[in-house]
């Protein structure tokens, strides 16, 4: 039904604690459970991604969703508990990865492109023309509330509440990215093998190569010394100071340099050509080595790795609430529940956090996910209000209204990979407005239908495809029946149609673009037990 929002049954414990103090003296309990599918879509066009643009699959099922409520009402009195989740994320497989496990593997195709010309002057192919993986990721994230308090009755007209939730946060990440590969030569091969057993063996055998180039004017340097720098490569041969071999290698390390016609090329000018250009050629050692230092930690980074991380945190939340009477017809609940300061922690198993890269100074390895890492991720303070109205003893009409302080919270996100306040990626606060209908059929059976509307208020800047909110639109039916005068049986069905949202962003100077969608079905049953009479009225 969605708007509970004045409930005065034994729901209020969540919805309008302070509505307890209607429920008649005894003991109340209510067992609930509802079973989640949810299906959701993040596509990227980021422009080295297979295909044009690149769809990911998570789907969710799941069975257990708990909640469980209790009171007890004597007098003017109701003490309650609830155990329920609060928040979170909810949780998502994808079977396939997401964007942000997958671009890093779709540049090594750019990122290798500068091995082409050291494969070509060396008469190896080393072209990359794409790429594969095998990628998973199942992500967790739920926010338990374990609530109490205390509800007085003013008067016939107003009550009171005054409680508290402690708060659990848990998330979850595990998954792998694994068996990455690389097209060379119109064939699929492990990119570890490309690397360590293709592209890093040219490069030394390219090192070796220019140093032996480097090598040349000490070589012959005696000759020079001895009368013999005015001879061609030629006439050095056929004078037995050099072989043929050396001549060879000379002509070689000529070439290298640009001079590609050695036949006149005298013993003096290759010494002074090759030490003119040596600078330069060392570097081009220099650049190699570089490159071969990146391949080496590249090799690692493209190995196969696996990902274990839990993230847990507690909070506090303070709960006041007023319930406000004016006749036998319309009843109207207020509640407001303060912000929580929630600090999560990782725990994160050795090498299994996902490696991104090194330091460049340190050669440390650099992980998305650090075991011991603290970050916040608040929830914001809530303020609901709701009206039930018995329009005739049979049909009741409720409506509730509800506001989320986003931006006075702190959600630990990101830009650019630094913390920013919650103002900065919210423009305006969460809201939702509820509408239900109720109609008693019978003594033994009611039905309803019901309605949400939830219009969330962050920019772009705050979606990611790890973590992100869209506007929804959620139609409910349901019903309730009278098994025994102690024991009702509560069923419900509700689907939720949510908007398309999207981040524009840029990945390593490219404008990439990444819309985020999802649907959701929820099932709910519950059994309420009533060991203290019938509900006053």
């Amino acid at each position: 039904m969605f708007a509970r929002d004045a409930s005065t049954d034994i729901d209020a414990v969540f919805f309008n604690p302070a509505g307890l103090t209607k429920l008649d003296d005894g003991f109340y309990l209510s067992l609930n459970n509802q079973y989640i599918s949810q299906n959701k879509t993040v596509v990227s066009d980021y422009q080295f991604l297979n295909g044009t643009t690149t769809e990911y699959l998570g789907e969710v099922r799941a069975p257990l969703f708990p909640g469980i409520y209790a009171a007890y009402k004597k007098g003017k009195i109701a003490v309650s508990v609830g155990i329920n989740p609060v928040g979170g994320g909810g949780s998502a497989t994808f079977d396939t990865g997401l964007p942000s496990f997958e671009m890093p593997v779709s540049n090594l195709v750019p990122g290798l492109a500068g091995l082409s010309a050291v494969g070509t002057a060396a008469g190896v192919d080393l072209d990359v023309t794409g790429y594969g993986l095998n990628a998973y990721l199942d992500g967790s994230s739920v926010f338990w509330g374990f609530q109490a308090g205390v509800s007085y009755e003013i008067n016939d007209m107003f009550s009171v509440f005054l409680g508290a939730i402690f708060v659990y946060a848990k998330n979850t990440y595990t998954g792998y990215l694994k068996d990455i590969t690389v097209e060379n030569e119109g064939v699929m091969m492990p990119a570890t093998d490309f690397i360590n057993s293709k592209a890093i063996p040219t490069i030394d055998g390219t090192v070796t190569n220019l140093n032996g180039v480097i090598a040349i004017p000490t070589s012959v340097a005696p000759i020079i010394s001895g009368g013999g720098g005015a001879l061609t490569l030629q006439q050095a041969v056929d004078a037995f100071l050099i072989s043929e071999e050396q001549r060879a290698g000379i002509v070689a390390g000529l070439g290298v340099i640009g001079i590609t016609d050695a036949s006149a090329i005298t013993i003096q000018q290759t010494s002074d050509a090759i030490t003119g250009a040596t600078p330069l050629l060392q570097g081009n050692i220099a650049e190699l080595e570089t490159n071969k230092a990146v391949l080496e930690a590249t090799a690692l980074i493209v190995a196969d790795q696996d990902a274990d991380i839990v993230q847990t945190g507690t909070g506090f939340t303070p709960i006041i609430g007023v319930n406000i009477s004016p006749n036998d017809k319309l009843n109207i609940g207020l509640k407001y529940e303060f912000h929580t300061t929630l600090e999560l922690e990782n725990s994160v198993e050795d090498g299994k956090g996902f490696l991104t890269g090194f330091d460049e100074t340190t050669g440390a390895p650099i992980y998305l996910y650090n075991d011991g890492d603290k970050f916040r991720n608040d929830m914001p303070a809530m303020f609901s209000v709701g009206f039930d109205y018995k329009i005739t003893d049979k049909f009741l009409v409720a409506s509730g209204f509800h506001y989320y302080f986003d931006k006075n919270a702190n959600y630990g996100r990101k830009l650019n990979g630094i913390y920013v306040e919650n103002s900065d990626v919210i423009d305006r606060n969460a809201t939702e407005f509820a509408l239900g209908l109720q109609y008693n059929v019978s003594e033994k059976m009611l039905l309803s239908i019901g309605y949400l509307m939830t219009q969330t208020g962050v920019t772009e800047d705050y979606q990611t495809d790890l973590s992100y909110s869209n506007h929804s639109n959620t139609v409910g039916l349901g019903g309730a029946y009278n098994i025994s005068p102690m024991i009702n049986l509560n069923l419900g069905v509700g689907y939720t149609i949510y908007a398309e949202a999207r981040n524009i962003y840029d990945v390593n100077g490219i404008t990439t673009t990444e819309t985020y969608d999802k649907n959701n079905l929820f099932i709910a049953l519950g059994l309420d037990f009533k060991l203290g009479g019938n509900k006053s009225e």
